[in-house]
Order: structure tokens, then C-alpha cells, then sequence
């Protein structure tokens, strides 16, 4: 069956592993904006020339250039049927790009699964993941900022998407199966379903 969906959480909120996990459960991709840009990045092509540049200058990628590169990455034969975007859109500009994107293709999301994961839990997850990783980067002020943008430049998006109807608000906190279990309890009251793998 076909399913496109995004999934999106502030940083600490587990979306990387559970979107992996939905992808698999319904042979759909997981298109996510950060392997994109590496995947270009790493072929070399004209997207990830123009990556790199931005990135080696210290800049953010622009919203037209991570739109064109989550396009692309549309385009492909596997993304056909379906996908689960994480990281992409980010913000109301790059909702605009995918909305005429996929009405260029007759198509729209299917839902929005929004884990929702209080600010003192994603510090305490991050905090605790640089320390196993050692990731010096990984403050507890550089956590806290990067969690600031998300609530002022994403959270925003989940408004536009509710007004259609297809946000699904899941608890984030708990075990990974207890969260993948939430995820498709709602994904199948919206008829979607996990295909038995064969």
C-alpha cells in the first residue's frame, strides 16, 4: 500500500529510530534530509558540490537547495509508492515547496506523526547520549539551542498540518516498542497498515 508521511519531534525525541522502524514495517524509504545531503556530498553530484560549499563556508543550507535535494530524492523509483520524510520540511517556507511538489504529482501526506516528548526529557536523553558518544559538541547550552530553534521554526509547521487533519500527536516517552506500538495504533486508524513481510 501506498503511505506518505513525515515524522517530526524536537531533537532527543527518538524520530530517527521510529521512523526507521515505520519505513521497514511498510517497505516505504526513509527519506531523510541529513543522508541526502551526505549521499550527494559523498557522489559528488551538482546538489552536493553546492552542499558542501555552503556547509564549508559555515553557512545553513537554504530552503530552496535542501528542496531541491529532497525532490530529487522524491523523484527516485523507490519513493514512488510512498515514503516517511524526517527532518524535511522544516519550517513553512519548505512546507510551501513539498505542498507544490506533491500537487504537482497528484499527491499529498498521508499523516503527520508528531512525537511529543517534554523539554526536560529530550536535555536528559541528549545530555546522556553525548556522554556515552563523547560528543563534546554536545553542551547542554548547544542542546538547549538547537532544541529552541525546533520549537520556533518546526513546531510551527505541525499548525499548518493540523488544520488538515492528518497530525497525529504520539507520547514519545517510554520504551522503543511502547512508541513504535503508539505510531501504528494511530497510523491504522487512519487505514494504514504494516504489510506482514512475506
Amino acid at each position: 500500500m501506498t503511505a506518505r508521511l513525515l515524522i517530526v519531534g524536537p531533537q532527543g525525541s527518538g524520530k530517527g529510530t521510529q521512523g526507521v522502524r515505520v519505513g521497514e514495517a511498510l517497505g516505504i524509504p526513509v527519506v531523510s534530509t541529513g543522508d541526502v545531503f551526505r549521499a550527494n556530498v559523498k557522489d559528488g553530484t551538482e546538489l552536493g558540490l553546492q552542499v558542501t560549499s555552503i556547509i564549508d563556508a559555515g553557512d545553513l543550507v537554504p530552503d530552496e537547495l535542501t528542496s531541491a535535494v529532497v525532490r530529487d530524492r522524491l523523484g527516485q523509483a523507490d519513493a514512488a509508492e510512498g515514503f516517511l520524510l524526517d527532518g524535511y520540511p522544516r519550517n513553512l517556507a519548505q512546507v510551501l515547496h513539498l505542498d507544490e511538489f506533491l500537487e504537482g504529482r497528484e499527491e499529498s501526506l498521508d499523516a503527520v506523526i508528531a512525537l511529543v516528548v517534554p523539554r526536560e526529557e529530550s536535555l536528559s536523553r541528549l545530555t546522556a547520549r553525548a556522554a556515552e558518544q563523547g560528543r563534546a559538541d554536545d553542551t547542554e547550552e548547544a542542546i538547549a539551542t538547537r532544541l529552541g530553534i525546533y520549537e520556533r521554526e518546526t513546531a510551527p509547521i505541525l499548525d499548518v498540518y493540523g488544520t488538515r487533519g492528518i497530525v497525529d500527536e504520539i507520547d514519545g516517552v517510554g520504551s522503543l516498542d511502547e512508541v513504535t506500538a503508539r505510531i501504528f495504533a494511530a497510523l491504522e486508524a487512519r487505514g494504514i497498515t504494516a504489510t506482514p513481510a512475506s
